[in-house]
C-alpha cells in the first residue's frame, strides 16, 4: 500500500511541477501552448523541435526553468516506474485489490485533469510564479501578452514580404504604417540579419519578414495588400479609419 500512495503523491507532484514550469515559461514571453509543450517535454525528456529549442537556449531564464524540470523529471519518472511495479506486483494474485487500485488511480488522474482545466488554478499558479521570478531572479521577466495588451483584437504578427506587395521596396517613412495604427517592431532580412526597432529610413525588401503590432484585421489586410491604385487607396482609407478611431478615443477621454 505504501508504494501505491507513493505513486499517487508522485503523480500529483509531477502534475504541479509541469504546470508551474509551463506558467513560468509563459511569463518569459512564450506562447502558452508552446510553454506547456516545452515544460512537458523537459520533464519527460522527450526533446524539443529545433526552432523552439533555439528560443529556449538563447534565454537564460528559460534555460534555468527547463534545466530544473529535466532534473526533477529524471527523479519523478524513476519513482513512478518503481511505484507502479511495487503497487501492482504485490497484488497480482488478488484481482479485487487490483481493480480497486486501478479505479482509485483513474479517479486521481481524472481529478488532476479536472483541476488542470480550471482557470482559477492557472491564475493562482501564475501569480505565485510571477512573484517568485521577480523576487529571486535579476533578469527582466514579463508577461508580454499583458504588456502589449494582446487583447481586443491587438496582436503581434509576421508579414512575409513578396514581390508586388504594397510595402515592398518602400521605406518605413514612405509606407507610413504608423498612421494606420501599426508599429513595426523588427525586420528579419533574408540573409539572417535582424533589425530591431527600425527607423523611417529602413527599406523593406523582398523576402523580408516584418514583425508588426496592431489590430489583427489591419495587419491581415496589409499582408494581402498589393502595389498599385487599389493598394494606395486601401492605405488612405486605413489612415482615415485610424484618425477617426483616435478622435473617438480622445472624445471619450474628454467626456470622462
Amino acid at each position: 500500500m505504501a508504494a501505491f500512495f507513493a505513486l499517487i503523491c508522485t503523480l500529483i507532484i509531477s502534475f504541479l511541477v509541469t504546470r508551474i514550469g509551463a506558467v513560468a515559461l509563459s511569463l518569459t514571453g512564450m506562447a502558452q501552448d508552446s510553454a506547456r509543450f516545452q515544460a512537458k517535454s523537459a520533464y519527460t525528456g522527450v526533446g524539443f523541435t529545433t526552432s523552439e529549442s533555439e528560443q529556449v537556449v538563447d534565454h537564460p531564464v528559460r534555460r534555468r526553468i527547463l534545466s530544473t524540470l529535466m532534473t526533477l523529471g529524471n527523479v519523478g519518472i524513476a519513482v513512478v516506474i518503481a511505484s507502479m511495479m511495487g503497487t501492482f506486483a504485490t497484488v497480482a494474485t488478488n484481482d479485487k485489490d487490483v481493480f480497486y487500485r486501478v479505479v482509485l488511480l483513474s479517479g486521481v488522474l481524472a481529478s488532476l485533469w479536472a483541476i488542470g482545466t480550471r482557470r482559477w488554478f492557472d491564475q493562482g499558479i501564475e501569480s505565485l510564479i510571477s512573484y517568485a521570478l521577480r523576487r529571486w531572479t535579476h533578469l527582466d521577466v514579463h508577461d508580454y501578452v499583458s504588456l502589449l495588451h494582446l487583447a481586443d483584437g491587438f496582436v503581434v504578427f509576421e508579414i512575409c514580404v513578396n514581390e508586388g506587395d504594397w510595402v515592398c521596396e518602400k521605406t518605413l517613412a514612405e509606407a507610413m504604417l504608423s498612421a494606420e495604427g501599426v508599429l513595426v517592431l523588427g525586420i528579419h532580412r533574408a540573409n539572417g540579419k535582424y533589425i530591431g526597432s527600425p527607423n523611417g529610413n529602413t527599406q523593406v525588401h523582398v523576402e523580408d519578414v516584418l514583425t508588426v503590432y496592431g489590430p489583427r484585421f489591419r495587419l491581415e489586410e496589409i499582408d494581402l495588400r498589393q502595389q498599385g491604385y487599389q493598394g494606395d487607396t486601401a492605405h488612405k482609407t486605413a489612415m482615415l479609419d485610424q484618425q477617426k478611431s483616435e478622435a473617438e478615443i480622445e472624445n471619450d477621454t474628454e467626456a470622462q
